[in-house]
């Protein structure tokens, strides 16, 4: 198992709120939603460095919207 490390995380109440309404809905930890949002990140950060670009997509309406990163 790798070496974990601690880390102290200063949030607003709105950031902890969403913090953990979404934990709550997914029913999982908050170290582990942070984890898969770390992920996340660096697989967008990947592809938008190499060019590609991420969009939304409605099922039904099949609208498409496209998301800017800065």
């Amino acid at each position: 198992m790798p070496a974990r490390k601690t880390m102290t995380l200063n949030l607003t109440d709105a950031e902890m709120a969403v913090l953990e309404g979404l934990c709550a809905r997914k029913d999982i930890n908050k170290t582990t939603l942070l984890r898969q949002a770390l992920r996340l990140y660096q697989t967008i950060d990947v592809r938008a460095e190499r060019g590609d670009r991420l969009f939304f997509e409605n099922e039904l309406s099949k609208e498409k919207a496209e998301v800017v990163l800065l």
